[in-house]
């Protein structure tokens, strides 16, 4: 599973408090590093719900371009006279 960007956010700003509270240098160096892969992994995060988004929204585009409406498919049938029959 992959995290969210949200979720990666909030580590990041996790991680940089955690940096701002150290009083020691290594543990300060380390929440800085993990902080920095949180930042990277959001960036990841950001294009990969960005082209699910752009995905979804092409395949959906793709889908009303191919279907005909609904008042022009009796004109296409082969048996227009029935498409007639059942107005009522």
């Amino acid at each position: 599973m992959q995290p969210s960007s949200i979720l990666c956010r909030a580590q990041e700003a996790h991680h940089h408090a955690l940096a701002r509270a150290a009083t020691l240098n290594n543990v300060r160096l380390v929440a800085n590093a993990a902080a920095a892969a949180w930042a990277k992994e959001g960036i990841a995060a950001d294009l990969r719900e960005d082209r699910k988004l752009r995905t979804r929204a092409f395949a959906e585009a793709q889908v009303a371009r191919s279907e005909p409406p609904a008042a022009g498919l009796r004109e296409l049938s082969e048996n227009p006279d029935r498409g007639h029959a059942d107005r009522g």
